[in-house]
């Protein structure tokens, strides 16, 4: 997977983007104010790449930090935590049981993006959308995060 075409972001759409992704991960967001963005097409995926790094990808007119993105900004609202059982299978692509979930973020909604961690180092592993309430991820049964990417696959693993 190579990067097709690279255009800088307006003023008016990169403060627009930031207040977005602001209001649905939190503060830490503010740390790019400063940082040139670009819009990127790689395949089917419509990418933001900040200082040249792809930190937030679009999935249906959302916009999701990529694994890369939720680590370099240190995102904690949101968030999924995974127990080890659960981290091998995240790991491979599959959506989230609600019986591996530890902990979610009670302000989750349905179709919000998540960021699925595992429990041990806090780290995050994959990016989905919420099947259901936060509040009823841990401890129910069936399917909790639908997994959009995730360590390992090829927006991880792309050239730039």
């Amino acid at each position: 997977m190579k990067i097709k075409s690279r255009v800088q972001l307006r003023k008016s759409a990169k403060n627009q983007l930031l207040s977005d992704i602001n209001s649905i991960f939190g503060e830490e967001v503010k740390q790019l104010e400063n940082s040139k963005f670009e819009t990127a097409n790689v395949d089917e995926l419509s990418l933001i790449l900040v200082d040249g790094e792809p930190l937030l990808f679009q999935v249906n007119g959302t916009y999701f930090p990529t694994v890369r993105g939720a680590l370099k900004l240190g995102l904690r609202k949101n968030v999924v935590v995974i127990d080890s059982g659960a981290v091998r299978f995240v790991i491979n692509g599959a959506d989230v049981m609600s019986p591996g979930i530890v902990s979610a973020d009670p302000d989750i909604k349905e179709n919000d993006p998540v960021i699925i961690i595992e429990e041990a180092h806090k780290k995050p592993l994959a990016i989905g959308t919420a099947m259901m309430p936060g509040t009823d991820m841990a401890g129910n049964k069936g399917k909790a995060v639908k997994s959009v990417h995730y360590v390992g696959d090829k927006l991880w693993n792309l050239d730039i």
